[in-house]
């Protein structure tokens, strides 16, 4: 089954939100003939946009070959947090890499939160909302989360994120679900389709090619590598996957480590000012320390933005504003008798250990994905640090390459039942 058109129709946006409020762009052509450029990009989401804007300000040709919709993926379906660090904690970076490496992606993570507020501040409607709020969802959770804020101030010099006790958290999240947590004002929220549609339209003004539901069936390496859809070839000096999730059979090497899940968000009735305040507390977003995390914010009109719940097959659920409403009203109860306007679906790219892939496939064909639900800043990074090593400056890139990402058990094949396996024991830790 393809991701692609498994739960989406061909050429169209889901019936999100985001989609409905979005100013969106005039549809691109199909590839139709034979192109010949510097670079191509394959997917056209927050990696492969930062990528051809940061090449073509460099004055390379770029073609970008997109198999649905400019921001179709992830990228215009998320949640919208934009945060520091990585997946993994600094803790477990340390662990596994020391001390040194750990510390460069810090810097990259901080890097990225700062290069989206700078290509989003001219972007209307679509700036950067201050502050994250880490909830803990267990008393025990609480301690840790304010020894990982000290250690984060004693060992990075980080200052912007501060404690927050059980009354503390109360206060900005009338919710009885929390018991603590930190509020980190150096993160925030954006709107993520309208932020990847800015992208494309910074893209098209530096004579970026954009083509959309130009699906690439194949990519034969060599000096040029030759990228085929359907209709078309694109004959490049540099070729980078950016297609996280819907990567499909494109790659097998990839494959066999960034695997495709699925997460949903509803969008409730907009609220009056009172009540978002009285909800969340000064606009923040708010993520909590469920393994299958709820995260929620509200929008620019006032509606509760949730997410929560998650598949791990192909489809997604018949009745998603259910699926999602039944966490939504663990945390908000008092939002019963609220109503849900919007409810969509996407599909994200994991890896084994949460952090991504980076990998060099060939002298000339670079693949960057796999954030994990951690993908607005870190995967407009990726696309910088991808445009970076093709330009001959590839330090942060070989950086976030030499972060070992293991393959799933029995690969491409069999990830996705032992993945079921593996996600029904976490949900079941979250609820016990």
């Amino acid at each position: 089954m393809d991701l692609l058109t498994a739960n989406d129709k061909q050429g169209k946006y889901p019936e999100s939100y985001y989609a409905a409020h979005a100013t969106q762009m005039a549809e691109f052509p199909r590839l139709s003939n034979d192109v010949q450029v510097d670079v191509c990009v394959v997917g056209a989401g927050f990696t492969g946009l930062s990528a051809a804007l940061h090449l073509a300000k460099s004055g390379y040709s770029v073609t970008i070959l997109e198999a649905q919709r400019i921001g179709f993926g992830a990228s215009g379906r998320n949640g919208g947090q934009v945060s520091g660090g990585q997946r993994m904690d600094q803790e477990g970076l340390e662990r596994m890499l020391g001390d040194n490496h750990a510390h460069a992606l810090w810097d990259i993570s901080q890097q990225s939160v700062d290069l989206v507020r700078e290509l989003s501040s001219d972007m209307d409607d679509c700036g950067v909302v201050d502050g994250i709020i880490h909830a803990a969802h267990r008393p025990r959770y609480v301690g840790e989360e304010h020894a990982y804020t000290e250690h984060l101030l004693n060992k990075y010099g980080y200052d912007k994120i501060r404690n927050l006790s059980r009354d503390q958290m109360r206060d900005l999240v009338d919710s009885p679900a929390y018991y603590g947590g930190t509020l980190d004002m150096g993160a925030g929220h954006i709107d993520p389709l309208r932020y990847a549609l800015g992208l494309a339209r910074k893209c098209v003004e530096l004579g970026v090619a954009i083509y959309e539901q130009s699906k690439v069936l194949d990519i034969q390496t060599g000096d040029p590598a030759v990228v085929k859809t359907d209709k078309g070839t694109v004959r490049a000096k540099y070729t980078l996957l950016a297609c996280n999730g819907y990567l499909g059979r494109l790659n097998n090497r990839v494959a066999a480590r960034v695997m495709p899940i699925n997460n949903f968000i509803l969008a409730t009735e907009p609220m009056s000012k009172e009540a978002q305040d009285a909800l969340i507390k000064n606009n923040h977003a708010v993520a909590d320390s469920k393994f299958v995390v709820n995260y929620f914010r509200f929008s620019a009109d006032r509606r509760l933005l949730f997410g929560g719940s998650e598949s791990y097959g192909y489809k997604f659920p018949r009745d998603i504003a259910a699926a999602v409403r039944k966490p939504m009203l663990k945390i908000y109860p008092q939002l019963k008798n609220t109503r849900i306007d919007y409810a969509w679906g996407g599909t994200l790219g994991i890896t084994m250990n949460r952090m991504p892939h980076f990998e060099r496939l060939s002298g000339n064909v670079l693949s960057a994905s796999g954030y994990s639900g951690h993908g607005v800043a870190m995967a407009t990074m990726g696309g910088k640090m991808a445009a970076d090593a093709i330009r001959g400056q590839a330090e942060q890139f070989d950086f976030m390459a030499d972060v070992p990402t293991p393959r799933f058990p029995g690969g491409a094949m069999l990830r996705s039942p032992m993945l079921v396996l593996a996600m029904l024991w976490y949900s079941m830790r979250d609820r016990l």
